[in-house]
């Protein structure tokens, strides 16, 4: 069963338009599929955090965490602030697409894991989530209904210093998980723009 404050405030997204219509919390139960992958300790970073999806419910079950939720849009980010402030939740929230985050000082290769869930197809989710792992550091992205090991290439993950990992399955939700297994190139991210125009793959 879900929790009352999430549902609150995960409702409040929804009539923002930040989420999907219907009740939320099938939102909240698909980012429990998040939990078992989680690192022990360190920084993690849901990038296109939108509604607060995965990034809020996680960050309120995994507390010992520093969690970082970014977002491109003002007005979402500034619903997410609002949230986590009603939630008493010790989150960063930072309005940036995630090709500048990572030429940002300090936040290269800042993060033990990036969740991500609708953020963009696979060769863009690994281009946007590599720059910010450190090495050894886990990229969580969901995968949709029936999702096939093809969508993540071995070639195409390389480039970026990625393979894949385990997959994460749980009531009806599917993570795959990245492992950074080298430095991503500093040649990536590309220039905003450059890789939903020209996907890796």
């Amino acid at each position: 069963m879900a929790e009352p404050d999430l549902v609150r405030v995960l409702d409040r997204a929804r009539d923002l338009g930040f989420l999907g219509p219907g009740p939320v919390e099938p939102h909240i139960e698909h980012a429990r599929a998040y939990l078992d992958a989680l690192p022990s300790h360190g920084t993690v970073i849901d990038l296109g955090t939108g509604g607060g999806v995965p990034g809020v419910p996680l960050a309120f079950w995994r507390r010992d965490l520093r969690w970082v939720l970014v977002d491109a849009m003002a007005k979402r980010v500034a619903f997410v602030r609002s949230a986590v402030v009603d939630l008493n939740l010790d989150v960063e929230v930072i309005e940036a697409r995630a090709e500048e985050l990572a030429a940002r000082e300090g936040w290269r290769g800042c993060a033990d894991a990036v969740v991500a869930r609708s953020l963009a197809a696979p060769g863009i989710a690994a281009e946007y989530a590599a720059p910010l792992l450190r090495v050894g550091g886990l990229a969580l992205i969901a995968e949709p209904p029936g999702g096939d090991e093809g969508r993540w290439p071995t070639a195409g993950l390389a480039q970026v210093g990625m393979r894949t990992g385990d997959v994460v399955r749980s009531d009806g939700a599917t993570v795959q998980v990245l492992v950074q297994e080298s430095a991503c190139p500093a040649k990536f991210p590309r220039r905003v723009g450059a890789a939903a125009k020209r996907p890796l793959f």
